[in-house]
């Protein structure tokens, strides 16, 4: 269960920090497998596998958003987030700072998968190199922990 408290901090320095858009981001795991999903090629950063994530809307707290972006791109409900992973910053298709907070979550059920914004789906070994961006690569690295290194 992630604290409160540390959820306020986080979005308290990203206005210190003069971030505008607030994005959450999403571990899902199934056996050693993690869930990717693939933008669409016309799509701001079109074709790369990336976490399920997405904006946090006006007025939303960072797990409302959490969840409720979760199911909006996958189709899975989010039974509980237990870990908070750290955070990239990154110039959105509109040149907004914008700021990803990434989460452990663990799900009611793994499958179906029902895509709503994304062109495909990977569940890919957690050992693997995964095909994501560097700033991912590091939110993996993270959760996979010290022995990773």
């Amino acid at each position: 269960m992630i604290d409160s408290t540390l959820l306020t901090r986080l979005v308290a320095e990203a206005e210190l920090d003069g971030v505008v858009q607030l994005v959450v981001g999403a571990i899902v795991e199934d056996g050693g497998k993690v869930l990717l999903l693939k933008r669409p090629a016309d799509d701001f950063m079109g074709g790369i596998f990336e976490l399920p994530s997405g904006k946090v809307e006006p007025g939303e707290d960072l797990k409302s958003a959490l969840v409720r972006e979760v199911e909006e791109e996958t189709g899975l409900q989010v039974a509980v987030a237990t870990a908070y992973l750290g955070s990239f910053d990154y110039l959105s298709g509109s040149g907004k700072k914008s700021r990803q907070f990434n989460f452990v979550v663990a799900v009611e059920a793994t499958e179906p998968v029902v895509l709503q914004e994304h062109d495909e789906f990977l569940w890919a070994p957690i050992e693997d190199e995964l095909p994501v961006t560097d700033a991912v690569k590091t939110v993996f690295e993270a959760y996979r922990g010290p022995q990773a290194s």
